[in-house]
């Protein structure tokens, strides 16, 4: 193993300094479910701010939500047009409503002069995703994608060895994910609310980790697949889950993308193996292995190797696995608080996601017409 080519990704933590001005910032909730829980805990780790309004459309479900954290004085309302109206000091909102309701709220809050922190996926759609686009670009506000695999130091680590150089152009990436039984509940699974399945869910995840990497090229065109198999199987999903299954629990593409970079991609809640496979960073250079997880949900799951030669010689360098300092979905929260107080851009921007969605968007699209599609994105 090369010292040298090790030394350039050694292992950086930083201590994070939370700095409290006296004034608090005002939080807005938009959809109190069970991701809400990760928004709320993370804001009340922040010590300047004050959660002061939350907003469901089941009614006494946020009230509830509310109590259960012991957050006293917050009002709570059943539409989030009521609450934006009412709330005219709010500084920020989290939208964190089901993955097809997440454009009205956003736009809305944008039109009424707030920065959103947007729970992933970006939308449902590619159309939902441009929409929300035009606002936030009429509005003068922004949009932050929640993609706390963002934050953490080996996703840092494997953007850090891309931008180096050391595996040269890239030309081709493997990657994806999955759990062998892994199909979530609730309104995950119901096109109605959920909109997509795996794909939004960690697939989204997935794109992000390699996209981001190499600089988020934009995508020509996708050859896409999507099935069903197991979340519409009794055996596999139970009798009640399996009769309102309607979205993807495996979803694969091939896509092109801008600069000749071929993307292989799939995405799994369940299949009958533990993994599809590493993901591999095929570059002129050298080649960079992601080892998977069982369960994936946004992280590394051991060790990176770097492929690549040194004088002639066939070389592999390990990359050790970094220790995130803090935790993901505090940085998350923190990172869009300071960007959004202090006139910064979006940790994570949809400039970037838009990309992503519309890779997702493109899988759906190509499996209904059964063919390769072209990637268009309008103009925002």
């Amino acid at each position: 193993m090369s010292d040298a080519v090790l030394s350039q990704f050694k292992q950086e933590v930083a201590e994070e300094k939370k700095e409290f001005t006296g004034k608090k910032i005002k939080v807005g909730i938009i959809g109190t479910g069970w991701i809400a829980e990760s928004h709320i805990g993370s804001y009340l780790n922040q010590p300047d701010v004050e959660i002061v309004a939350a907003a469901d459309i089941i009614p006494g479900k946020a009230e509830q939500k509310m109590e259960k954290f012991g957050i006293k004085g917050a009002r709570c309302y059943t539409s989030h047009e009521e609450m934006i109206d009412k709330e005219t000091d709010l500084d920020v909102v989290s939208v964190c409503t089901y993955n097809t309701q997440h454009a009205a709220p956003t736009i809305y809050a944008l039109e009424h002069g707030l920065p959103v922190l947007l729970e992933k996926p970006f939308s449902v759609t590619l159309d939902e995703a441009v929409e929300i686009m035009k606002a936030e670009k009429k509005s003068g506000k922004f949009v932050s994608v929640g993609f706390q695999p963002r934050f953490d130091g080996n996703m840092q680590m494997i953007k850090k060895i891309v931008e180096s150089g050391v595996l040269g152009d890239i030309y081709y990436i493997q990657t994806g994910g999955g759990r062998r039984r892994g199909i979530p509940g609730s309104t995950f699974i119901e096109k109605s609310t959920g909109g997509i399945g795996a794909l939004g869910d960690i697939g989204c995840y997935s794109l992000d980790m390699v996209l981001n990497a190499i600089g988020y090229p934009k995508p020509l065109t996708v050859s896409g697949y999507v099935s069903d198999f197991f979340g519409k199987n009794p055996k596999y999903n139970g009798e009640e889950d399996a009769a309102r299954f309607s979205v993807d629990d495996f979803g694969a593409a091939f896509v092109r993308l801008e600069g000749g970079i071929i993307l292989d991609f799939r995405i799994a809640w369940a299949m009958h193996v533990d993994t599809p496979g590493d993901t591999i960073i095929f570059g002129k250079e050298g080649a960079l292995r992601i080892p998977s997880t069982d369960c994936w949900n946004g992280s590394v799951g051991g060790e990176m190797t770097l492929y690549h030669d040194i004088c002639g010689k066939q070389t592999e360098t390990k990359i050790p696995l970094v220790n995130s300092n803090g935790d993901l979905f505090d940085k998350k929260i923190r990172s869009f608080l300071d960007a959004a107080m202090n006139g910064g851009t979006a940790p994570v921007p949809t400039s970037q996601i838009i990309y992503n969605q519309a890779i997702i968007d493109g899988i759906n699209k190509s499996n209904e017409c059964g063919h390769e599609i072209e990637v268009v994105i309008p103009e925002i």
